[in-house]
């Protein structure tokens, strides 16, 4: 039987952070992280699967009677539970799965997964389905499966985004744009080492809380305020007011940051990032005090111009704007002051490749 073998990247997210399900814009950039799918056909229904990460054990399921279990099959279910909706008589496969795209690092992980299963199962199967296709059935794996609220930042990305230039994103029409990274700077990925995850109760209660202020705002979505409405926020909730805020001065940031980068400004790009940070830190409060750290040396290194934590909150990974070529060496000194602290575990994505932090 034929195999066919397809992959996807991460990203990391550059700015824009809760914005998506708002509506609103964001900028993420492909990491050279990939996960990579190998599928052979069936001639039934039944799906066999497995994970070089967890193992090789082999699962099985049969199509139409998917079943959400906690582990990461829910993911390989999903996208066949919502495959189902444009092809009803889709066959089984069994289909390996690795995967350099840390789990809970905040770098899409599961949307790489998702998105490279998608593209396997369009060539193996012949479906009629674009990339733009793709990246909506892979949010609604997780919205409609897998439980987790997320909006299509990730999918977008793992589908569309490239290295090296920023995929500016608007979630309302899903329009985009490709921007190339300024030659003066590069990027440099951390992960701390605390793994997030979008279904746990903390994202879906920032989302939850997001609404509620645009709610009392009058509005569907925060990408809908205006100008003249910001007053409006002092009537609100402190808390949900610091929600708002969050969304609303983002959104814009996302907008400026696209201006600094086309201008080559990259100590513009740096100082939002560094703004961003303290919002997410301050308003929406999805930050740790190891992220922080992790931050607070990342945007102060000599070579550096600003850093944030980047993806969904409560752990994860952050992105750092450093010095064209330098990447390596202000990756290596926060670490080895990270590390000094007694800090969790953190481990070099960007630049280059997986570094091992017992290098630094």
């Amino acid at each position: 039987m034929n195999e066919i073998s397809a992959d996807a990247p991460g990203r990391v997210n550059l700015i824009g952070e809760h914005t998506d399900y708002h509506q609103g814009f964001v900028l993420p950039v492909a990491i050279p992280q990939r996960t990579r799918v190998h599928v052979t056909p069936r001639f039934d229904r039944r799906v066999l699967a497995s994970s070089g990460a967890f193992g090789d054990e082999i699962y099985e399921y049969v199509i139409g009677a998917e079943t959400r279990g906690g582990t990461w099959l829910d993911y390989v279910q999903g996208v066949t539970h919502v495959l189902r909706t444009v092809a009803p008589n889709l066959p089984g496969f069994v289909v390996h799965i690795e995967s350099a795209v840390p789990l809970g690092s905040g770098l899409a992980s599961s949307a790489a997964l998702e998105i490279s299963l998608l593209r396997a199962l369009r060539a193996l199967y012949e479906l009629s389905l674009d990339d733009l296709d793709l990246a909506r059935l892979g949010q609604r794996v997780e919205t409609d499966f897998v439980g987790a609220p997320v909006g299509i930042m990730d999918h977008m990305a793992c589908s569309l985004a490239r290295e090296r230039e920023a995929l500016f994103l608007d979630t309302r029409s899903l329009a985009y744009a490709h921007v190339p990274l300024p030659e003066r700077a590069e990027l440099v990925v951390i992960n701390s080492g605390i793994s997030h995850r979008n279904a746990g109760g903390s994202y879906a209660t920032r989302r939850r809380e997001s609404f509620a202020a645009a709610t009392l705002l009058g509005m569907q979505w925060l990408r809908d305020v205006e100008d003249r409405q910001w007053d409006d926020l002092e009537r609100l909730p402190p808390l949900l007011a610091r929600r708002a805020r969050h969304v609303m001065t983002e959104h814009r940031r996302v907008r400026d940051t696209v201006d600094a980068l086309q201008a080559g400004d990259v100590e513009r790009v740096g100082s939002l990032l560094n703004a961003s940070h303290a919002s997410m830190r301050d308003d929406f409060e999805i930050s740790t005090g190891d992220i922080d750290r992790l931050v607070a040396l990342g945007s102060s290194d000599p070579d550096a111009y600003g850093a944030r934590l980047t993806g969904g909150g409560f752990g994860g990974s952050i992105v750092i704007l450093a010095r064209a070529r330098l990447g390596i060496d202000v990756a290596h000194r926060v670490l080895r002051a990270y590390h000094a602290g007694g800090s969790q575990r953190a481990t070099i994505l960007l630049p280059n490749h997986l570094h091992d932090a017992s290098t630094a």
